[in-house]
């Protein structure tokens, strides 16, 4: 990327080139997990960024994760500002315009679903673990693809059904899968008492063949 470069982390392709994925953190922050799927998606031939919106903090606990997510979004203005950055520059370094993709975990995906309709040329395809949200999606140019707990305490099915009425009511293509026995964070490692295997390996596969489209 260019000296501007925001902060972050950044995972090339073995050959240096490839199609852009923007990777919006959940509220742990961006930590060796997200660090870690980067670089899958890398070693996949993407290139991969994710901007640090907590700039370089972590949380280990859920009562840490809800005070950096809280004050996250009281400075949501700012965090909007630093991921258009991240998205331009992305689009830069892949010399693409128009065909990035971004996917969100929890807090992140609030983040992708504003990203796909504020820079809607910017944006092909979106990829939501376990986060929703609302708003206007007329605007929307991109396909999306859901991964959803079946038990979440953090994200109602109905928060689920209804977003994905809304993106087919702006005639957006969506494709949403609710996982059986899951709960929040099924898909990250690092949350042992969430984590389920099974879940996140055809989570991966999915979201892979969808990027590839």
């Amino acid at each position: 990327m260019p000296n501007v470069q925001p902060e972050g982390f950044l995972a090339l392709p073995p050959g240096g080139t490839g199609s852009g994925v923007l990777v919006l953190h959940a509220w742990w922050g961006l930590n060796d997990t997200m660090k870690a799927f980067c670089t899958r998606l890398a070693e996949a031939g993407f290139i991969a960024f994710a901007p640090d919106l907590y700039h370089g903090k972590i949380a280990d606990t859920i009562a840490g994760a809800e005070a950096l997510g809280a004050a996250l979004d009281t400075n949501y203005l700012q965090a909007k500002a630093e991921i258009a950055t991240a998205t331009q520059l992305l689009n830069e370094r892949v010399g693409e315009a128009g065909g990035l993709a971004v996917i969100g975990f929890s807090l992140g995906a609030f983040y992708a679903l504003d990203l796909a309709t504020t820079a809607p040329e910017e944006i092909r395809s979106v990829v939501l673990f376990y986060g929703t949200g609302d708003g206007d999606f007329s605007r929307s140019r991109a396909a999306y693809l859901g991964h959803f707990a079946e038990n979440d305490e953090y994200e109602p099915q109905s928060n689920v059904n209804n977003l994905e009425q809304s993106l087919r009511a702006a005639g957006r293509p969506v494709t949403f899968y609710r996982y059986p026995g899951t709960g929040h964070w099924f898909f990250e490692a690092d949350r042992p008492d969430a984590y389920n295997q099974a879940a996140a390996s055809l989570a991966w596969d999915r979201t892979l063949t969808f990027l590839r489209r």
